[in-house]
């Protein structure tokens, strides 16, 4: 089922059909509370055999909750976390981050999203050791980016070695991390613990889940007070059964693959029929399942009154965003497409 015109964000499309079964399987009888159930027991399985037998998750309620209790787990009050400036923790939070994990956020300029090895070192080496200023403490990414491209292992591997050759540890907002492994043909596990990252925010609700976020710990050094700092944080569900059966769902049989494989297909259908026409540029790589344009002057705002739905990304340029998720209809994508061409 699809949500007919929709491109403003895959938060907006609905629930896989698989992971309300999975809620209301869930929902028979009585279960322990605070993680104490079967569906929390198979989902630490299923991420120790993604991501090796040193992780373990903490599931928590939404994407923001999972990058505070992360960064509260991985910095001190006189630290920073260096970031890109378009990044989720830097524009989209609210100053979360800020205010309740106390860490000062230092964004670095980034035209793709993509953090550059040598900026990170830059940032990392400014004050080190001088008592008026913050110390650089961990390095946060985003994959895939807000602009829907993606850190290749390789790059991933530069960066983090980087990072980590600066003394920061490495968080990655996995909010579309199923999207990003799609993209490379990777596993979850190759673009996070394999690379050297050390927490990772692990995120299936754009992916076709209701509300499925986790902390996995990686570097197990960081995993002892994690409990109390997910409590403290207001992230620890009491029945979590709930939370946990939605993760089950999603590994069953890889639907998480499978949902980011046709959120990612249907924007690079998008895009191809979006380039050659008259005064709309693509403006970034589509990597995943976004596509992001300048559009001749005007079409915006008549492809809105025509009911499709999308967001203006950058209000001085002009610059639009069309998501796409794992509920994108062909046919709306070709009426997108359609309804430009007629417009120029």
């Amino acid at each position: 089922m699809s949500l007919p015109r929709e491109f403003r964000s895959d938060n907006a499309a609905p629930a896989h059909p698989a992971v309300m079964a999975a809620i209301l399987a869930a929902n028979e009888g009585s279960a322990g509370a605070y993680g104490a159930d079967k569906w929390t027991t198979r989902v630490q399985d299923w991420i120790k055999a993604e991501f090796g037998e040193q992780a373990e998750a903490f599931l928590v309620w939404n994407g923001t909750g999972a990058n505070v209790t992360a960064l509260r787990a991985t910095t001190r009050p006189w630290q920073s976390v260096i970031t890109s400036v378009h990044a989720h923790i830097n524009v989209d939070e609210c100053g979360a981050p800020e205010l309740l994990a106390g860490v000062k956020l230092v964004d670095i300029p980034s035209d793709n999203g993509k953090l550059d090895p040598a900026a990170v070192a830059a940032a990392a080496s400014r004050g080190v050791g001088f008592e008026h200023h913050v110390q650089p403490g961990v390095m946060s990414i985003s994959q895939s980016t807000e602009y829907g491209t993606v850190y290749t292992v390789e790059e991933l591997v530069t960066l983090v070695d980087t990072a980590h050759r600066h003394g920061l540890l490495v968080h990655v907002d996995g909010a579309r991390l199923a999207n990003a492994a799609a993209a490379i043909g990777a596993s979850l596990g190759d673009i996070s613990a394999a690379a050297g990252v050390d927490i990772l925010s692990l995120g299936f609700t754009k992916n076709g889940a209701v509300s499925a976020e986790a902390v996995v710990v990686l570097e197990p050094s960081l995993a002892p007070p994690l409990k109390y700092i997910r409590k403290q944080t207001t992230q620890l569900a009491s029945k979590m059964r709930y939370l946990a059966a939605q993760f089950v769902a999603m590994a069953e049989g890889e639907l998480w693959l499978a949902n980011a494989r046709r959120a990612n297909a249907m924007a690079r259908r998008l895009a191809d029929g979006l380039r050659g026409v008259p005064g709309l540029r693509i403006t970034q790589s589509v990597d995943a399942n976004a596509v992001f344009a300048m559009l001749p002057e005007g079409m915006a705002e008549r492809l809105w009154q025509q009911g499709f739905n999308f967001y203006v990304w950058d209000d001085a340029t002009g610059e639009v965003r069309l998501m796409t998720s794992w509920a994108t209809a062909v046919e709306d994508v070709d009426d997108l497409v359609a309804a430009v061409r007629r417009e120029t």
